[in-house]
């Protein structure tokens, strides 16, 4: 297992950031898969934002129930979207979990543009390919907090010399979106004797997921959002993306927490307790919330890709490039709220 040059700052990936103290309380980490994610119900803190309705017609009342892909397909294109306020939006019915359902699709939910933190989805489930490690230490360098603080990214506050397993830096990654944990996991499930060669050999298994996945509008060129000016996706991959993910149960059990408490060796010979809050202000909030993880950034606007369930329908969506935090959950509670009433 095994990082590449420190990017270039073009933008920041998130702006939460969690602490590190020498007191506090563990908590167990539990796995959840989709079918039976529970809905959280503890308080939480915001981190670091959707496209125009179609207009046609609502469906004709006789189409049967068992209507084809392709009919049902139409049947979605032809009724009346959310109105929310972003054009790069995608929704879709996540069905039984492997399988998947267009909902709706804003005005540019094919276009390419700029994920900020929702890069470390693709981050985490390249690191859940290998889950023989998830209880492997890694060691924090001094180089994950250097990296944070010049490229000014948001932080999980990982203390140099201490000693955290990959469940617990995934949960650092995703959580407060910590850039400091992302950096640690790409340089240690990377390949090369330098860390610049291990986390550029990191982004290339991204790259050959993301293509494995069929996502075509998707490139990587970083592990956590913070671009080299080839880092973007498309709402429509990003939703792909969401729902492969939410099929771990690793991955669900961490991006549904509003708030994680942990405990590591610390380089002194003591116990550092971590706590981390959740970025994403739907958990807690909104009824069914299941996650997942939000971005932002001066290029990349307000971002975030979410998931519901409710009565045993599970939605996964994606926002992009909104114009607020406020703005891009607005934009998410609406496009959930039609796509259960659908």
């Amino acid at each position: 297992m095994g990082s590449h040059a420190r990017p270039n700052r073009i933008h920041r990936t998130g702006v939460r950031i969690a602490t590190a103290a020498l007191v506090g309380v563990a908590l167990p980490i539990t796995a959840a898969g989709l079918a039976n994610a529970a809905t959280p119900g503890a308080t939480h803190s915001a981190d670091e934002n959707g496209g125009q309705s179609g207009k046609a017609a609502t469906p004709a009342a006789t189409t049967p129930a068992a209507a084809t892909p392709a009919a049902q397909s139409q049947d979605v294109k032809d009724q009346a979207g959310p109105q929310i306020s972003a054009d790069h939006a995608f929704l879709l019915d996540a069905r039984d979990g492997s399988q998947e359902r267009e909902m709706w699709a804003g005005a540019e939910a094919d276009e390419s543009v700029p994920m900020a933190s929702t890069t470390k989805i693709m981050t985490a489930l390249v690191v859940l390919k290998h889950p023989e490690w998830l209880e492997h230490q890694i060691t924090v360098k001094q180089e994950y907090r250097d990296y944070v603080q010049q490229a000014g990214g948001s932080t999980a506050d990982l203390q140099t010399g201490d000693k955290l397993t990959v469940r617990q830096m995934l949960n650092a990654m995703l959580i407060p979106s910590g850039d400091d944990a992302a950096m640690a996991l790409a340089d240690n499930f990377g390949t090369g004797d330098t860390q610049d060669a291990r986390i550029a050999d990191f982004v290339n298994q991204m790259n050959a997921e993301a293509q494995q996945l069929g996502l075509t509008g998707t490139h990587f060129d970083t592990f956590d959002g913070i671009s080299h000016g080839n880092n973007h996706s498309t709402a429509r991959d990003l939703a792909k993306l969401g729902q492969r993910a939410m099929l771990q149960p690793v991955f669900v059990d961490v991006v549904n927490k509003t708030q994680f408490k942990t405990e590591a060796p610390a380089a002194n010979g003591h116990t550092r307790y971590y706590t981390w809050n959740t970025t994403n202000e739907l958990l807690g909030s909104y009824d069914g919330a299941l996650g997942v993880k939000t971005g932002s950034g001066p290029e990349d606007g307000y971002c975030v890709v979410f998931a519901a369930k409710r009565d045993n329908r599970t939605l996964v969506g994606v926002v992009l490039g909104d114009t607020t935090d406020k703005a891009r959950f607005d934009d998410a509670t609406k496009m959930l709220d039609w796509g259960f009433a659908h």
